[in-house]
């Protein structure tokens, strides 16, 4: 199953970017996405939309914004998780790149709460710039920090070591968040997945310090402090985001731009999406499947419970940013 979900220049905005996708505890499927209405920078007047799909991904509701204001103000980033005690789906995002805010839905992504700011309890006083994921948060399941929720985001800090990646996590069902130990220099956009023995890993997208490839952290508390970087030179990376999802186990899905030829530690082209399925954790990737030979770029996992595989991401014919991509499938 493959469809363009959004397309640029329709339904009232210039383009859309950054998906994200998660399923609910009735399984229904929700896709956020930044609408972006003038053009397609990064700053201006975006809104945080979502499309609902309540039968695996085969039809879809009508675009809805989930949060937005008036004139140049931007509100995206989106990361939400599940949480699967209480069934709130919760969502971070950004307010013009730097205050972070959270709402949540108790009726299956239908309707949602007026946001709260997290500033406070999310980003440190130094920070400058920050983004909440993009992609997925998780809840903890194989620890003792069970029921745990978990956001990767990033930042930077203009005076010492640049761009760093972190994690907030909540113990209290989202009602208060707390901030994790940082990963730099150079680190970036980040998604987190939880292995078997309750290990967290976080692939990481390096900005600065870059080989060409991914990055890796991993984490023993539950996301509180975490390992110093190590690049994956089993993934190349063109300086964009990717995303990792675990299909349970050490069963694990990971999805970006993985062009071909030579790693280029300052930016390669941003094409040919692919997937890749580790039964190890992400040791080794052995079965890929190219979702998108074309140009592409974001992307976002999800993995269902019969064991298949969702994925939202940007792809086009002449940029990668002409559609936002749904595709089904299993390896």
């Amino acid at each position: 199953m493959k469809m363009n979900l959004f397309t640029s220049g329709n339904d009232g905005y210039h383009s859309y970017r950054i998906p994200s996708i998660i399923i609910t505890q009735s399984e229904t499927l929700l896709a956020f996405c930044e609408g972006r209405r003038n053009n397609r920078r990064d700053h201006g007047d975006i809104d945080l939309l979502v499309k609902r799909s309540e039968d695996g991904g085969k039809t879809w509701s009508d675009q809805q914004v989930v949060y937005g204001e008036p004139g140049e103000i931007t509100i995206g980033n989106p990361c939400p998780v599940v949480d699967q005690e209480t069934g709130t789906i919760w969502m971070p995002f950004c307010r013009d790149n730097n205050d972070v805010f959270i709402t949540h839905s108790n009726d299956d992504g239908k309707t949602w709460s007026v946001p709260t700011d997290i500033t406070s309890s999310a980003k440190k006083p130094a920070w400058g710039w920050y983004a909440t994921g993009p992609g997925v948060g998780i809840q903890l399941q194989n620890s003792q920090y069970k029921g745990r929720l978990v956001i990767p985001c990033d930042h930077r800090e203009d005076t010492t070591y640049g761009n760093g990646s972190h994690t907030i996590y909540s113990d209290d069902h989202g009602k208060t968040w707390q901030l994790s130990t940082l990963m730099q220099p150079g680190a970036n956009e980040c998604q987190v997945i939880e292995l078997a023995d309750g290990t967290l890993k976080m692939d990481i997208r390096m900005q600065n310090h870059s080989e060409g490839y991914r990055a890796t952290s991993t984490s023993q508390d539950g996301g509180h402090t975490w390992s110093s970087i190590e690049h994956d030179h089993n993934l190349i990376c063109p300086k964009c985001q990717a995303s990792i999802v675990s299909l349970g186990g050490n069963r694990v899905v990971f999805s970006n731009p993985a062009y071909q030829g030579e790693a280029n530690p300052n930016r390669g082209p941003r094409e040919n999406m692919t997937a890749r399925l580790s039964e190890n954790g992400g040791i080794t990737w052995p079965q890929e499947k190219f979702l998108h030979a074309g140009p592409s770029a974001y992307s976002c996992l999800t993995s269902f419970s019969n064991g298949d595989v969702g994925c939202l991401y940007e792809a086009g014919e002449g940029t990668p940013y002409d559609h936002l991509v749904f595709e089904r499938f299993r390896f």
